[in-house]
């Protein structure tokens, strides 16, 4: 049986006192297990949605539920820390003094057992016996996949990627799509990735929501978006790759 981990319904963002429409009526769900991309031009309301998700933005209309539980809306407002989503940025936003082992177990609840959780999830993504380097004496590719370690060490009911791939070169890209794919979907992780980059979406994705200007253009199943753009925006996204 499928179950819903996340609702976004009729979801409203302004700024600048109104004038400024980041976001309209944005509507969608995203099941267990599930990944959904989120791809658009800069300026599209990308980064304020995954904001509005994770707790640092405040939203003007609409509600964002988690597993039917509401976490953001005009009434209610549950603390980032307390909404147990993970986080995986564009610039790695690893700890440059912690050792692999210590950035990994930082956000591992006291309760856990933080070795044997970084022992799993550096085996997990391929970097077991790193444990003891720090960032610096790291590549890109595996300050990354550490990255994505430290976001799924404390098991978070979804997780979220901003724009991950995009200080890598083509190679090292191809590939960590591919791995993340595998990791995401071998951990039963729900996950929304945010790109520009439509190659990205249709690599990692199970499902797009297309963005421009704050509006949603289509959403659905990536295949049935591929196949079947409804908007001359969403056909052009595609032709372009």
């Amino acid at each position: 049986m499928s179950v819903e981990i996340l609702q976004v319904k009729n979801l409203c963002k302004t700024f600048n006192k109104g004038k400024v429409e980041a976001l309209i009526n944005v509507f969608f769900s995203l099941e267990k297990g599930n990944i959904l991309a989120v791809v658009g031009e800069s300026g599209s309301g990308k980064t304020t949605l995954i904001r509005l998700i994770a707790g640092l933005e405040v939203v003007n209309e609409g509600q964002i539920l988690m597993k039917e539980n509401i976490i953001s809306s005009k009434e209610t407002f549950i603390e980032p820390q307390h909404r147990n989503v993970g986080m995986v940025f564009q610039d790695y936003a690893l700890f440059p003094h912690l050792t692999v082992f210590e950035n990994i177990a930082y956000g591992i609840s006291k309760d856990q057992n933080k070795k044997e959780r970084v022992t799993e999830v550096l085996q997990l993504i391929g970097l077991s016996g790193m444990e003891k380097r720090y960032p610096h004496e790291l590549s890109g590719g595996q300050q990354q996949r550490i990255a994505l370690a430290r976001a799924l060490a404390p098991k978070p009911e979804l997780l979220i990627l901003d724009e991950p791939f995009s200080n890598l070169d083509v190679i090292l890209r191809n590939q960590l799509r591919k791995d993340i794919h595998t990791i995401l979907k071998q951990t039963n992780t729900t996950a929304i990735f945010v790109t520009h980059d439509i190659k990205d979406a249709l690599t990692v994705s199970d499902e797009i929501l297309v963005l421009q200007k704050g509006n949603v253009l289509q959403s659905g199943k990536t295949k049935n978006v591929y196949e079947n753009p409804e908007e001359s925006y969403v056909k052009l996204l595609f032709e372009s790759m």
